[in-house]
């Protein structure tokens, strides 16, 4: 079964075409500058196959059919014809309270993603521009959407609530809804059978990059997750602040006459965190690794920050499973980052938790990276967030 994933942002899409059985990717790349110019960068795994062209792309439409064209081309495709394409699936931010798993999309699908927009502005309008733009180009082509906050649907009201006024909850759906969902439950899955598929298990992820965010997972179902309303919360990532005193908005608004709500908010996520931390030298951990150990103080600090809050979390997520069995890293610095891993874990030996230095070493590979008399398995997994997506398409059409 031949699967498109699809993975649409306002000026960008990336795309991937593999088997959901066998993970196998036959193509992949990304559209880019849509709506400014357009480029489509297109790679062949299997036969080291690397095109970049300038293809205008005033629309998401346009994108997607120079994806059609290069996967039917010739000499640099890897299909005959799109009906070799089975179905597409799609990855969408936000599915508010209304999705609690994937689904086939069609109007009534579409409509409840239009109607997430104010939870998710930026990226549910571009879902959305992707989906019509695979309609336009394949009609009739069963079309899959999987959502970045189902997996978090689980959690219980505890969890999600948050301590204001029950109109806020009742009338505008204000409540903790986690990201990165697809990821975490690939990965905790992948942990779930790394253990030998027990009848009960406690696991926590923490999906660390850029973008981080950490989950509390009880027998494969989510209980808890960092980032809340918005991908703001949580710890502190490459440029946003995550969680902070609702009363440093109001200071610094006030502070900064001219600053709207809008502007100290594009500030938190778009000028914070651990590149606000290094005084704006980077948001990238390897420059700030680079920059500590050529004695960088504001580059240690931000490391130091990241590690430690993501250790608090941990912390408190063993809490609120009472107890854990797997604690796992993925995503960029997740699975890239030894030195991290050592950091965040030196908080967590009150647990048990002890690395074994030899293993922590792996960069990008599966792994177990406990010590063998560590209470408590630790892991490494690369999370496979498009395959997540291929298995849930394929599971539905």
């Amino acid at each position: 079964m031949n699967i498109l994933v699809i993975n649409a942002g306002s000026s960008s899409l990336k795309y991937q075409l593999m088997n959901p059985e066998t993970g196998e990717v036959f193509a992949k790349g990304l559209c880019e500058r849509i709506n400014i110019d357009g480029r489509l960068t297109h790679k062949v795994p299997s036969k080291d196959i690397k095109v970049v062209r300038d293809i205008p792309m005033p629309t998401h439409a346009e994108a997607i059919a120079a994806v059609m064209e290069i996967l039917v081309d010739p000499e640099n495709g890897v299909i005959k014809s799109v009906d070799e394409i089975d179905a597409v699936g799609h990855r969408v931010l936000h599915g508010g309270m209304k999705f609690v798993s994937s689904c086939l999309i069609d109007e009534a699908c579409k409509q409840a993603i239009r109607d997430c927009i104010p939870l998710g502005p930026l990226h549910n309008p571009a879902n959305l521009m992707g989906i019509e733009a695979c309609e336009k180009a394949m009609p009739g082509k069963p079309q899959v959407a999987v959502f970045d906050t189902a997996f978090h649907m689980t959690m219980p009201p505890k969890a999600y609530r948050y301590a204001i006024p029950t109109k806020y909850f009742e009338e505008d759906s204000l409540r903790r809804y986690g990201f990165h969902g697809t990821s975490h439950r690939f990965v905790s899955k992948r942990a779930i059978e790394l253990m030998g598929n027990p009848a009960e298990s406690k696991v926590i992820v923490c999906h660390l990059g850029n973008g981080s965010s950490l989950s509390a997972v009880k027998n494969g179902e989510c209980q808890d997750t960092s980032m809340g309303l918005s991908p703001l919360a949580g710890v502190p990532m490459g440029t946003r602040s995550g969680d902070i005193d609702a009363c440093v908005v109001q200071y610094i608004m006030n502070k900064e006459k001219n600053m709207s709500i809008d502007d100290c908010l594009n500030m938190l996520n778009k000028q914070c965190g651990v590149k606000a931390l290094s005084n704006g030298l980077s948001s990238d951990f390897r420059d700030l690794e680079a920059g500590a150990a050529r004695g960088d103080e504001a580059c240690e600090l931000a490391l130091r920050k990241f590690c430690y809050e993501v250790g608090k979390y941990i912390g408190a997520y063993t809490a609120a499973l009472n107890g854990l069995d797997c604690l796992v890293f993925t995503a960029g610095v997740g699975e890239n980052g030894p030195e991290t891993r050592k950091d965040i874990c030196s908080y967590l030996e009150f647990m048990g938790i002890k690395l074994d230095p030899e293993a922590n070493k792996v960069r990008g590979d599966e792994m177990k990276i406990s010590a063998p008399d560590s209470k408590v398995q630790v892991w490494v997994i690369p999370t496979n967030e498009e395959l997540m997506i291929a298995q849930d398409t394929a599971e539905l059409c």
